[in-house]
């Protein structure tokens, strides 16, 4: 059997098509051509939906022959073929599954393999190959497979290398590793797997601008949304002038602002963040002394501030927290850590042995313990 021969066989179940005639137009829905079941896979990467939509042929043929070891390079030929029918003559890829299309479907723009490719819906065609793979974004993606491809609408090609998997009975595609700004997919059929990376630039830049459009909508109608997209900007250190008129509107936006600790220690950072420390000081003394500051809220700006390594100004916190909130767990564990960091060893101990009395579960009384160990053979306290 010659190439062409090979890879005309190969649509019986790999790339199976009819070509209907005016009389036999399908109108209603049937099984699909040779029960190649259609699939679709999706993962979000952040902000950032990715869909594939494809049709899953297995490795068992139509009259049940076990074609393993015999899928590539055999059923699916290597390089380009002429399926003997269509426009692509000579040059016609695999549409990389069964039946129709493969899509692609990115709702922002992205970097394939370190390549841009703009948000949109592209059909999926590859070139295989025993070392190497092309991988095909077509701006077509409405065709019924590959009979129809042309080079010309191509809005990108990628080379990727494929290497040994774990045996797949069905052709599938996996995202295969997930990260906050990138992700892995493969195609996976027999005993072969072809990744390709999928990477967002700037995605903090993309939250920032849903944040502006959020805040448009509901979210904008309650202090949370500006407080949270507020929040959001000062932890990653962008976007700051505007994140310091987002906490302001969550303290004092007509209708919608509400002063509480949560929404003026914001706004103290989103001061500190835009260089004004004399507003900043202020508005954490206001947030200090509200109402709503409680002995938890107290005890994690302590932590934080022992964190950025103000340990005279965390003290006076876990002092504050003891004189609001006497006895009151996590008070005695604050003074504990605050004592310990600025060396007043004995008060450290003192406060550690009454929060141990206090400790609500076994995780913290284990981490006291330890701490009172640390504290009673001179070691950093952490």
């Amino acid at each position: 059997m010659n190439r062409s021969s090979r890879w005309i066989a190969a649509l019986v179940v790999a790339v199976f098509v009819t070509v209907p005639g005016p009389a036999s137009a399908q109108l209603v829905t049937l099984p699909p051509d040779g029960d190649n079941q259609k699939a679709s896979v999706s993962q979000w990467i952040g902000l950032v939906e990715v869909t594939i939509t494809y049709n899953s042929p297995d490795v068992t043929g139509p009259d049940g022959t076990d074609r393993t070891g015999k899928i590539w390079g055999q059923l699916v030929p290597y390089g380009m073929a002429d399926l003997g029918f269509g426009t692509c003559g000579a040059q016609c890829p695999w549409r990389a599954g069964a039946n129709e299309n493969t899509v692609f479907r990115v709702s922002h723009d992205v970097k394939i393999e370190g390549q841009p490719l703009a948000a949109g819906t592209y059909g999926v065609h590859m070139i295989p190959g025993p070392e190497e793979w092309t991988v095909i974004f077509s701006k077509n993606a409405t065709s019924w497979g590959s009979f129809f491809y042309t080079a010309a609408e191509d809005a990108l090609r990628v080379k990727v290398k494929p290497k040994a998997g774990a045996y797949a009975h069905w052709l599938t595609y996996e995202f295969t590793d997930r990260q906050p700004d990138r992700a892995t997919v493969a195609l996976r059929w027999e005993k072969l797997e072809v990744p390709w990376t999928i990477t967002v630039d700037g995605m903090t830049d993309l939250y920032v601008a849903n944040l502006r459009r959020e805040l448009r909508s509901a979210p904008g109608f309650n202090w949370q949304g500006w407080e949270q997209a507020a929040r959001f900007c000062l932890d990653k250190k962008v976007n700051l002038a505007e994140a310091l008129t987002w906490a302001q509107n969550a303290v004092s936006l007509p209708f919608i602002g509400r002063e509480s600790f949560a929404t003026l220690r914001t706004l103290a950072d989103a001061q500190a963040a835009n260089g004004l420390a004399a507003e900043s000081e202020a508005t954490l003394q206001k947030a200090l002394e509200h109402p709503t500051a409680g002995p938890l809220d107290l005890h994690q700006l302590g932590r934080q501030l022992l964190t950025r390594g103000e340990k005279d100004k965390a003290l006076k916190v876990f002092e504050l927290n003891a004189r609001k909130h006497p006895n009151v767990w996590p008070v005695n564990v604050g003074l504990a850590r605050g004592y310990a960091a600025v060396g007043r060893t004995p008060d450290a101990v003192k406060f550690a042995k009454l929060a141990l009395a206090q400790a609500p579960d076994e995780v913290n009384r284990k981490a006291l313990e330890k701490l009172i160990r640390d504290l009673e053979t001179a070691k950093p306290a952490k």
